[in-house]
This record gives C-alpha cells, structure tokens and sequence, in this order.
C-alpha cells in the first residue's frame, strides 16, 4: 500500500439510508456506473459498504449486508480486477465472505470492539487495516459525546488499540480519528486543526469528512450542498497530514490534492 503521497477513497454506499443519498447505490448498472465515474476521475481505491452506519441509523442483520455487497463487489472486481477495494464493515461474518472476493482492505469504525473474532480474522487475512475511533456505538453515539481532551484523549485510544491489533499480527494500519462518530461540532473541528498531532502513532491518517454534518450544520445548508465546504476543508486535512481523504467527490478531492502538492513543490 503505497502512501507516500495523499490517495482518494471513494464511497458507494450499498444502503437505502446513508446520510448522502449521492453515495446510495443498491442496483448493480448503478454500482458500475459509479465505480466507472469514479475510475475516470482518478480514484485509488472505492470503499464499499453494506449497512448505514450514520448516527441513529438501524441495523441490517448480517444477511441483508452481505445481500448488499457480495452481487455488486462480484461485478466490480470482475470488471475492474486491478480496482483496489474496501470493505467496510465491522461482522467476522461480513468480512469472511467478501475475503474470497478478493477485497484489499478492511475499513472497521470499530476498532474491533463490537465483534470479538474481527480483529483475529483481519490479521489472518493479511490486509490493510483501517482503524477508527468511535465513542458510543451508531445508535447512541451522538447523544451526549464527552472527553477529558478529545486529541489527547483519541490519540491514547488509538495507540492502544493499535498496539493490540499489532500484537494480533495485524501489520498493515492506517488511522482514522472518526469525525462525527461520537464528537460534538466542536470536537470535530478541534481534531481537524489538531491532526498533525496524530503524527505522533507514526501510522497514515485517514479523514472521512465528506459532506458530514460538522459542514453542512455549520454553514446552515444541506449534505448535498456541502461540496465546496467539503474541499476547504480536506486542504486543511492535507495540510495537517492526512494519507487518504475518504470521499463522495472524487474529482474535486483529487484536484485539491493536486493543488496542495503544488504548494508544496515551489
């Protein structure tokens, strides 16, 4: 997994309730059509994912997330066998079944908290991993969100938690603070200006802000209008370290990488 410049995940979500309905796909012409979109535009890898995980959002049973995904990850690779993708799910029982799909990485907004044979089963599979932070779970995570100091509190529970995984066997990790599972607008921002901070785990940084609330609230408007707010703030995220900016946008998102590096090069 080469990061040694900023890469572009794309999102489809294959989920009638996402927060975006942008992200939505649930037939598979539409799933192609947005990974050939995405393709055209640059994208690195696409993270797909089969359960809503927006805050209050229910949860499908384990059958109906794997009907969402095995069909159109099947037809993607098959299309696109070079594509590199992610899984985005937090089930053993999930992840076992896209393994034989031949995915590339594992994308867990729960750090291996919310199934005890998760973390066991990703370091087996010898994938990239990725490893959020989440207070609370999706049901109850945004009902009262609360730390002593939400950077220095995030960093010292990523750095457990990746100590464990590498304990585990789990070599491969990249970071993600998780903005907005369990922060408050103002936490969100804080870890967004504190980012570099993150440095510190020597681990890539993944931020997922993409058309989230901490934009579309602050400036009053809706997901589907928070496009320029979005890229104001991934220049931020660059700025401060992020590796991979999880998106909907992949166009904008790789132009703004393209720009920052220009600043960079002069």
């Amino acid at each position: 997994m080469d990061l040694s410049s900023p890469k572009v995940m794309g999102i489809i979500n294959l989920t009638p309730d996402s927060f975006f309905s942008g992200s939505r796909a649930m037939q598979i012409d539409h799933v192609m059509s947005q990974v050939d979109t995405m393709i055209a535009e640059g994208v690195d890898m696409i993270d797909f994912g089969g359960m809503s995980t927006r805050p209050g959002a229910t949860e499908p049973t384990v059958s109906e997330e794997l009907d969402r995904l095995i069909s159109p990850i099947m037809a993607v690779r098959a299309a696109h066998p070079e594509l590199w993708i992610s899984i985005d799910t937090y089930r053993s029982e999930v992840l076992k079944e896209c393994l034989d799909l031949k995915i590339d990485m594992v994308n867990d907004i729960s750090a291996g908290q919310m199934d005890d044979a998760f973390l066991s089963l990703v370091a087996r599979s010898r994938l990239p991993y990725i490893l959020m932070h989440m207070q609370g779970q999706p049901q109850n995570m945004q009902a009262n969100p609360t730390y002593d100091d939400v950077v220095l509190d995030i960093i010292k529970r990523l750095d457990k938690d990746h100590h464990r995984c590498r304990a585990l066997g789990i070599s491969q990790i990249v970071i993600d603070p998780g903005f907005g599972f369990g922060k408050s607008q103002k936490d969100n921002y804080k870890l967004l200006k504190n980012l570099g901070s993150f440095k510190i785990l020597d681990l890539p940084i993944l931020v997922g802000i993409s058309r989230k609330s901490m934009i579309h609230k602050t400036l009053g408007i809706k997901a589907d209008q928070a496009l320029n707010g979005t890229t104001a703030l991934h220049m931020e995220a660059l700025n401060n370290g992020a590796s991979i900016l999880r998106v909907h946008d992949v166009k904008e998102a790789k132009e703004c990488i393209q720009l920052w590096q220009m600043l960079n090069d002069v």
